[in-house]
């Protein structure tokens, strides 16, 4: 299986975090996994214009040519895809949230009825299982987590997926590295 890991952590001194996902990344290659840990902060990414160029355009690609491309090639290719970031004001990072943003290409601007709502319909055959991994921080508490989940599971459903857990780093790295190896 192919994992992604989205390292939405923008501050290289929270050495802590990136321990983490390395240990994490090592792991799951020791179950026989495939990992691609994509370090946000390293590359060039614009925020999203909401031009919808994605859509009519350049259909499934970004006009904004940057970085972004490497990330979406990553996601689309992987079984599971894992957003990581700590809590920052209540919320993931700048930096992972501007990324979640640059999704858009990956699904068709065409509406369909999901679960009595309406969606995007699907670009491609498949997509990765979604899950979301969080630092902690002393300034946040239970009910950001919940909030932030609740967020990323709309996002997930979006992105005909779904978000099939969220943990903190709290949890021991075993624990999730398990986790994600029966998705």
């Amino acid at each position: 299986m192919k994992v992604t890991l989205l390292n939405g952590n923008p501050d290289r001194s929270n050495t802590g975090f990136d321990r983490y996902l390395t240990t994490l990344a090592d792991q799951l290659e020791q179950k026989g996994h495939t990992t691609d840990v994509i370090a946000l902060r390293d590359l060039k990414i614009h925020y999203c214009t909401g031009c919808f160029g994605c859509w009519l355009k350049t259909p499934g690609e970004c006009l904004l040519k940057d970085e972004g491309e490497i990330v979406l090639r990553s996601v689309i290719n992987s079984d599971v895809t894992v957003w990581t970031s700590p809590v920052v004001m209540g919320f993931v990072s700048g930096l992972l949230k501007k990324t979640t943003d640059r999704f858009l290409p990956l699904i068709h601007p065409y509406m369909r009825f999901v679960q009595e709502e309406i969606h995007h319909r699907k670009r491609y055959d498949r997509y990765p299982k979604l899950a979301l991994l969080l630092q902690e921080s002393p300034h946040n508490d239970a009910r950001d987590v919940e909030i932030i989940s609740d967020i990323y599971s709309r996002t997930a459903l979006n992105f005909m997926s779904s978000l099939c857990f969220t943990r903190t780093m709290a949890a021991p790295v075993e624990e999730v590295c398990n986790e994600i190896s029966v998705l």
